[in-house]
């Protein structure tokens, strides 16, 4: 069972021992950083440093010329990732004989939100969400889809990983967050996502519903929900909530714009790779969910890119719906935590990957090498031993 384990430029470049240590773990893979939001990250063992603190969301190597004189462009990393940094890690890799593929996270930047507010999701109160672009959003969708064909088609990678390629909301651990003092459920996240920006309320018309009406009836579901009362859950819940005819026109509209930007991303990949160059989308089974693992049908986005992966943090569950709709050569990644101080099990990484092969799953993902401490690792070893 191929395993790869996720891993940031600055954890190998400067440390000579860093990609033989990772090859050690018995990985035959690396998914290796290349465009990544804004992060404070330990680096345990680095010879030269404990701590590295990305600023912003930033490509992790020199953009091209694709970007002259556009208003919406991809920024350089400050001295977390100088240069090419993801060339340089690459490479390391590469010579300890690892396979290396790109880790690209798109509809993510607080950067873009804040220089650009007119990018960003706007919740039926009018508050923004600086961190998560409007997928809808012409001129947004073009930089995604072309950030997305440079990042992933790196010298050196063999495939890509495209993470966030769909709706952002509010589920993102923003700076010193202190938005969980009211527990709003899986319904009330949903409707707490519903972007009302321009595209978007052309969108919802072109559905049938007035976007005025349709922000007025969103706060008036929330009230309920700010009040303490319990959400129901799942999609019935947000039924309940809104009605079921704005709730189904709502997921019509975000439903389609999230799968035409998947389309389009992984057409403008494939059309700047190689051949054989691999194609994995990291995607929730539920079309209504949002963020870093956003919400898919199985059968269509196995349709167009080479695979998922998929989140298994709350247990291996979300693997089934993938599996059902597998077509033969399509990869099922289970994404398993391994750092143990971040909510991970890497001393059950062999159970873990036992259990998500019956679920379905092709492959193993470890979250992740850079992060984890020595003991952690040594656990993580023991397990791939025996798989």
């Amino acid at each position: 069972m191929k395993a790869s384990t996720f891993v940031y430029p600055w954890d190998v470049n400067g440390d000579p021992e860093a990609a033989g240590r990772i090859a050690a773990l018995g990985v035959q893979q690396v998914t290796l950083a290349a465009a990544y939001h804004s992060t404070r990250a330990l680096t345990p063992r680095h010879p030269r440093h404990r701590i590295v603190t990305a600023e912003h969301a930033a490509v992790l190597y020199p953009a091209d010329d694709r970007w002259e004189g556009r208003k919406l462009r991809p920024y350089a990393a400050g001295d977390w990732a100088p240069g090419d940094a993801f060339g340089e890690a690459a490479a390391a890799l590469v010579d300890a004989g690892l396979e290396v593929h790109t880790w690209v996270v798109l509809a993510h930047n607080s950067r873009l939100g804040a220089e650009h507010p007119g990018t960003s999701v706007v919740n039926a109160y009018g508050d923004r969400y600086p961190w998560a672009p409007c997928v809808a959003q012409p001129a947004t969708r073009a930089y995604l889809v072309d950030l997305a064909a440079e990042a992933a088609v790196r010298p050196g990678a063999r495939g890509t990983e495209l993470e966030s390629l769909g709706w952002y909301g509010l589920q993102h651990l923003h700076a010193h967050d202190k938005t969980g003092g009211v527990g709003l459920g899986d319904a009330g996240m949903y409707l707490m996502a519903l972007c009302f920006c321009p595209t978007c309320r052309e969108g919802y018309g072109s559905q049938g519903l007035d976007a005025d009406e349709l922000a007025a009836a969103v706060r008036a579901a929330l009230e309920p929900l700010w009040r303490g009362a319990h959400d129901d859950g799942g999609w019935a819940g947000v039924e309940k909530l809104l009605g079921e005819t704005n709730a189904a026109a709502t997921r019509a509209w975000r439903d389609e714009t999230a799968r035409t930007l998947q389309e389009a991303a992984v057409a403008a990949v494939r059309a700047a790779a190689p051949e054989g160059f691999q194609v994995l989308l990291h995607a929730d089974p539920v079309t209504y969910h949002v963020g870093a693992n956003p919400g898919v049908d199985p059968a269509h986005i196995l349709s167009v890119a080479d695979g998922v992966v998929v989140p298994c943090a709350g247990g291996p569950g979300l693997l089934t719906p993938f599996a059902r709709q597998r077509r033969e050569g399509a990869v099922i990644a289970a994404n398993l935590g391994v750092v143990s101080g971040m909510g991970g099990s890497p001393g059950t990484v062999a159970a873990d990957a036992a259990r998500a092969r019956e679920l379905g799953a092709t492959e193993l993902r470890l979250y992740h090498a850079g992060l984890a401490s020595d003991a952690d690792l040594e656990a993580v070893r023991e397990g791939l031993s025996g798989l």
